[in-house]
């Protein structure tokens, strides 16, 4: 057993070589091939059986679960990221007590709970928040996630747009980057229902863009059935393109007039 210890253990400094220079696709390679070996430990999760290297063992094995969360983000894929998490989240919980505890854990944990926020899975945001230990509720990346989730909830999107530069950890801006994103889409939804159409300096501030360039260019990608003329973006050539549904009326009065007969006949 020792012997596959340390062939995982030169794998893995040749993975974090690749990892450290941000050649992300390298260090895929040898993550999937690291993933394989892992499963010829019999003490990792779900066996934890019991040996002389079962401590080396779980804590090479996390720091390699660790180093592939963050790599996910790095490669900005959510499907592995979630894949990882689940892998690495049993180290967090069934080994409390038996290894050290990570010092990326708390940092890890926020991450998660920033991308639920991000997918818009706001119940699971809020178990996975309950099954934390109290401790974790001080730490300043749980907070940050905490906190965005209220300001969330409560429309405080200007809360939400300027805790983009103040994250807590490096690895926090592709998240922070894409619920920005949401952000502004759910105020823009608002505001093409809400107006005819608005400034250009109104629309900059609404939806929180420094410049008039990154106005245009979010107009142009996210919405080109807005229309910009002169100082001004219209927005009642979207509201004509959204298809307008007729409630069949006398279709539902004829259904419920017969449900009632049919009712009346069972009494």
């Amino acid at each position: 057993m020792e012997g596959k210890l340390a062939d995982i253990t030169r794998l893995f400094q040749k993975f974090k070589a690749a990892y450290d220079k941000n050649d992300t696709e390298t260090s895929d390679n040898i993550l999937s091939q690291l993933k394989v070996k892992l499963t010829e430990l019999p003490s990792l999760p779900p066996l934890f059986k019991s040996s002389p290297s079962s401590i080396q063992e779980l804590l090479l094995a996390r720091d390699i679960l660790e180093h592939a969360v963050v790599l996910s983000v790095k490669m900005e894929d959510q499907d592995a990221f979630e894949r990882h998490f689940l892998q690495l989240k049993s180290y967090y919980t069934d080994t409390r007590g038996v290894i050290p505890p990570s010092g990326q854990e708390y940092p890890i944990l926020g991450l998660n709970l920033l991308r639920l926020l991000v997918q818009n899975r706001i119940a699971e945001f809020h178990t996975e928040l309950e099954l934390l230990p109290p401790a974790a509720h001080d730490h300043s990346c749980i907070k940050h996630a905490v906190e965005l989730e209220q300001s969330f909830m409560e429309g405080a999107y200007n809360r939400v747009l300027s805790a983009r530069q103040a994250v807590p950890h490096e690895t926090y801006v592709y998240f922070m980057d894409l619920l920005a994103k949401t952000v502004r889409d759910e105020i823009a939804g608002c505001s093409e229902k809400a107006y005819d159409s608005l400034s250009l300096v109104e629309a900059k501030k609404i939806l929180m863009f420094a410049s008039d360039q990154e106005l245009l260019a979010y107009v142009l990608d996210d919405h080109p059935d807005w229309e910009i003329r002169g100082t001004r973006v219209y927005f009642q050539r979207a509201k004509k393109l959204a298809p307008c549904k007729e409630i069949p009326s006398l279709q539902l009065i004829n259904q419920t007039l017969g449900y009632a007969r049919e009712l009346e006949r069972i009494v």
